[in-house]
């Protein structure tokens, strides 16, 4: 014969763990969606990061070497078209 107050214990502990389970599964939940939440700013950071060097890169002043010296090469003036 069963004794009925271990059959009591194996109930009460079978629920204390049914209801660890749903916590952690709402707990790995929140934590996937966080991950990715970083995963997609760090792609828009990297992103963001090399249109800003793109952008520096084409405003920057090209240099070269003109007789040893580094020189700021400067584009010609751009002239309207009715001058």
């Amino acid at each position: 014969m069963v004794d009925p107050e271990v059959t009591e214990r194996i109930a009460v502990r079978r629920v204390e763990l049914d209801d660890l389970e749903e916590q952690l599964v709402k707990q790995l939940a929140e934590v996937r969606a966080e991950r990715d939440d970083l995963a997609a700013a760090e792609r828009v950071l990297t992103r963001m990061s090399e249109q800003i060097a793109a952008a520096r890169a084409a405003a920057a002043p090209a240099a070269a070497q003109v007789g040893g010296k580094v020189m700021l090469l400067i584009p010609h003036p751009r002239r309207s078209p009715g001058l």
